[in-house]
């Protein structure tokens, strides 16, 4: 029997206040890994993160306070 499991596996915060998230998706035959593969995305302070997994959002909830969108949006915010 064939069995994906979808898991977020690391969680990190830089010191931008961006979380880095890594999800692995594993290939399960008879409970034993075949296959394995891993994606990264970055949510940054001020984004939504209300999809996300629910420990993303407590870290999220946690780090994206308001002095530190404010400052993620000064520090990459290009002049025109």
């Amino acid at each position: 029997m064939l069995e994906k499991i979808i898991s977020v596996d690391l969680i990190e915060v830089i010191e931008s206040g961006a979380v880095q998230v890594r999800t692995k998706t594993a290939i399960l035959e008879n409970g034993k890994q075949i296959s394995g593969s891993f994606h990264r995305h970055v949510v940054a302070p001020g984004d939504d993160y209300s999809k996300q997994d629910a420990r993303v959002q407590a870290i999220c909830k946690a780090t994206h306070t308001a002095a530190v969108v404010a400052a993620y949006k000064a520090a990459t915010v290009k002049p025109v």
